[in-house]
């Protein structure tokens, strides 16, 4: 008898474990057809409130229900009212505004974070405060620290590019390394300088510039792949600093709504491949395992490792947890507008015979894009210039030829500068357009002077050409080469009203209010193919959202200027 109950107990267990895929299958299907199983009690109900869902079967709803941090039914209250049961929390919204959590499309996650324990120089309008806040940094520091800082931006004090002589007499025993806000120009002082061995003799390294006096002295500021010669010899940052950088990172993410990032690492042009792979296995892995991610993370990795990735995802998948995704390649054929390195087709106004520069040779480039595509890898190209963004829109044509239909979702990030026709190309090819609206309001004042009029009218940041021409929109920030804040971000992109101006700059490429929003949430999900997961406030998805300050939909619609109340990531309040 005792033998007929075990073999019956151990016959019923192996069933079931059997079945248990199929039951969560079934558990999950029942979720995304809106039909929660029959006895289920949600864990957290919040209602009275209005719902904006970015899932078009359902667009608003007053309640939403979530069980083990996913999204069990949206809807009214009415319908919803039947999940309540024992251990259910009930959050009355108050008329309040929610959001699906939002998706910065383009961040680099551990450098925003380490930047905000640097000498930070935003917003810095003049050179006294520049050489007094590398002061103030000098004064607090050992003597042959290295005193790291960026975020200055020379078009917001006239122009004038720093040189090593604005703060050597400040720093005659620190070097010091501070990097230009769009991370494609650095400025070092003669210290930094002598330690790296960059001279008046020292080439000009393929992809990069050494700026340098009519002596033919370095003026202390590197472009592009230039940088190199200076990064090796920069203090390396410890584990410790990286993995506090991600959690005071994360932390101001969700002050901000934002849930999910794409992460594309301290990977830039003048930088080593490694930087990425230790940061996704010293931090990354580490927080994910310790249980300390606070935001959804999509890596992605140096296009010219995409061997190594291909490895990793055969033998991990592309989830690693519900917390850590793995993403694709990235890489950059030119540099930035501020830096005038970007690569357009014609000269630069402002530095003649100037027409930017191809970082990455471009046979090398599409033999990348060629092996990664063909692993079947998304592959994220930075293109700014009109030349280079015709270029890459070329080579990824020519790459989906030879490789054969798939859906690949071929990105390009930034996309700033279009020639007439470009954008209609990017719904022609299925390119995701990965644009940055807030670098309109550092761009506005100073791309005429660099483009002249009529190019900057015809052909700078096409959003709206872009969606005309049904192209994947994702929106981002580019953190912390602008601030990662959505909510000011979909301002921009729909008023496109730079600071001190009274007027859209070209108003005919101002996007709706519900593009913009969408281009944050579900579009920013699918452009990462993380859409099954994240995006939308649908049964099933996991449960992040933001509860904003506002009560009134179309105050928020008319003018994005609510701020975030609270944010919720997997059904649990992590902000405030």
């Amino acid at each position: 008898m005792n033998l007929f109950v075990v073999l019956s107990a151990v016959t019923f267990l192996v069933i079931s474990v059997a079945y248990l895929p199929l039951l969560s299958d079934l558990y999950w299907s029942a979720l995304k057809s809106h039909i929660p199983p029959v006895g289920i009690v949600a864990d957290l109900l919040v209602r009275n409130g209005t719902i904006f869902t970015s899932d078009s079967s359902l667009p608003f709803a007053d309640s939403m229900a979530v069980r083990n941090g996913r999204i069990l039914k949206v809807g009214s209250f009415a319908t919803l009212k039947g999940l309540i049961g024992d251990g259910t929390k009930e959050v009355n919204l108050e008329g309040k505004v929610v959001i699906p959590g939002l998706i910065d499309s383009h961040v680099h996650l551990i450098s925003g974070g380490l930047q905000m324990g640097q000498v930070g120089l935003r917003g810095v309008s003049q050179k006294d405060e520049f050489c007094k806040l590398v002061k103030d940094a000098v004064q607090n520091a050992k003597e042959g620290s290295w005193i790291l800082g960026g975020g200055w931006n020379n078009d917001v004090w006239g122009g004038e590019m720093p040189s090593a002589s604005w703060i050597d007499e400040i720093s005659p025993h620190n070097p010091v390394w501070l990097i230009r806000m769009d991370s494609h120009m650095a400025l070092a002082n003669s210290l930094a300088l002598r330690i790296a061995g960059v001279t008046s003799l020292t080439e000009d390294p393929v992809g990069g510039t050494i700026m340098r006096m009519p002596s033919g002295e370095p003026t202390g500021l590197l472009i592009d792949a230039a940088m190199e010669l200076v990064t090796p010899w920069v203090k390396e940052i410890s584990v410790d600093e990286r993995r506090e950088a991600i959690f005071r990172a994360s932390k101001y993410a969700l002050t901000r709504g934002v849930t999910t990032v794409i992460d594309v690492g301290r990977y830039y042009p003048g930088t080593t491949d490694e930087l990425s792979w230790k940061d996704f296995q010293d931090v990354y892995l580490w927080a994910d395992s310790s249980k300390m991610m606070m935001i959804r993370t999509c890596l992605f990795f140096p296009i010219t490792t995409w061997s190594r990735l291909m490895d990793l995802k055969l033998q991990k998948g592309p989830v690693l947890s519900e917390w850590l995704y793995l993403g694709g390649v990235k890489a950059f054929i030119d540099g930035s507008l501020g830096s005038n390195s970007a690569l357009f087709y014609e000269e630069y106004i402002d530095t003649p015979k100037n027409y930017g520069l191809a970082v990455m040779d471009p046979e090398k480039l599409t033999n990348f894009t060629m092996a990664a595509d063909k692993a079947g890898l998304q592959v994220a190209i930075h293109a700014i210039g009109d030349k280079a963004n015709d270029m890459i829109l070329d080579m990824y044509e020519s790459v989906a030829a030879t490789n054969g239909d798939r859906d690949r979702r071929f990105r390009i990030e930034h996309a700033q500068h279009l020639k007439p026709g470009s954008a209609n190309r990017f719904g022609q090819l299925q390119i995701v357009a990965s644009v940055q609206p807030d670098h309109i309001l550092d761009d506005a004042d100073s791309v005429a002077k660099k483009l002249g009029s009529e190019r900057a009218q015809k052909e700078s940041y096409l959003f709206q050409s872009l969606l005309n021409g049904k192209a994947l929109l994702a929106l981002g920030s580019d953190w912390p080469v602008a601030d990662i804040n959505p909510l000011n971000s979909i301002r921009t992109a729909v008023k496109r009203i730079p600071p001190k101006w009274n007027h859209a700059w070209i108003p005919s490429e101002c996007i709706s209010f519900t593009d913009a929003l969408i281009a944050f949430t579900i579009s920013a999900a699918r452009a990462a193919f993380l859409d099954h997961h994240v995006g939308s406030l649908s049964p099933g998805k996991l449960a992040d959202f933001a509860v904003l300050s506002t009560c009134s939909w179309d105050e928020f619609s008319n003018d994005a200027s609510a701020s975030v109340f609270a944010t919720y990531v997997g059904g649990k309040q992590l902000y405030p």
